[in-house]
């Protein structure tokens, strides 16, 4: 998408980071997978995303109130059963649990690191503190904030983790118009980025495959400023933008 963003005028970043900086569907594909192989299904990684996918978003707007490993287990009991088989306790709790083998994108951490020269960063995310914490032992992020579903009390689209984003600025000293919103689900973050009248951009992961993979397909508005493939592709245009040297 064409844009004039001016990314030197921001101050602070905000992340989704499951889907963005931790690839989760590669996480999840490594329960399902098994799972389905176990009960004699004949269905592809892609198909078991897209089935899990309208489920998850499902719990969390019921049961905001569930942390994290909660909701991954009741969303994988409930897709289970749309498809045909029975997901064990066991199995529910492995994927509930898996949230810290989740592997990160090869490219988020030098990523984090050149785009904290230049702007404080902040995760809002919708896992849980321990989720997290496992994570971050891969991505070495220095933030300012995080923001977990545990922390806030709810699951993104929903308005919670902005109204604590917003508090964090105000203790950050940084108005909200110096706030850029950086996430790969249009779903999760776009819709609400649109809503809540913030600039962002698409970290367009899935490019080259159809669909939405685990993140439900956007059924409301929403936009972004600017599109790239890769978090190294926006740190690279960052660079550029404050005259930094290119990476490498």
């Amino acid at each position: 998408m064409a844009s004039e963003l001016d990314l030197t005028t921001f101050r602070a970043l905000s992340f989704d980071c499951y889907g963005t900086l931790i690839d989760w569907e590669t996480g999840i594909s490594a329960v399902l997978g098994p799972w389905a192989r176990e009960q004699g299904l004949d269905i592809g990684n892609e198909e078991l995303l897209g089935a899990y996918a309208e489920h998850e978003a499902a719990v969390e707007r019921e049961t905001p109130e569930l942390r994290y490993p909660e909701v991954l287990a009741a969303a994988f009991q409930r897709a289970g059963a749309s498809l045909g088989g029975q997901v064990s306790q066991e199995w529910a709790a492995r994927l509930g649990s898996s949230v810290p083998d989740w592997p990160a994108f090869p490219d988020s951490a030098d990523a984090l690191t050149r785009l904290g020269r230049h702007y404080k960063l902040i995760i809002a995310s919708n896992v849980h503190r321990d989720g997290f914490a496992g994570s971050n032992r891969q991505l070495g992020g220095d933030f300012a904030a995080v923001l977990t579903a545990e922390d806030v009390g709810g699951y993104k689209p929903a308005e919670n983790h902005f109204r604590a984003i917003d508090r964090t600025l105000a203790g950050l000293g940084i108005e909200r118009t110096a706030l850029l919103h950086v996430a790969q689900s249009l779903f999760h973050d776009h819709v609400a980025a649109k809503r809540e009248g913030l600039r962002s951009v698409w970290i367009n992961r899935r490019q080259d495959r159809p669909g939405s993979g685990a993140t439900p397909a956007p059924s409301q508005e929403w936009s972004y400023d600017l599109e790239f493939a890769t978090m190294a592709e926006f740190a690279d245009a960052v660079d550029q933008a404050f005259g930094a040297p290119p990476a490498g």
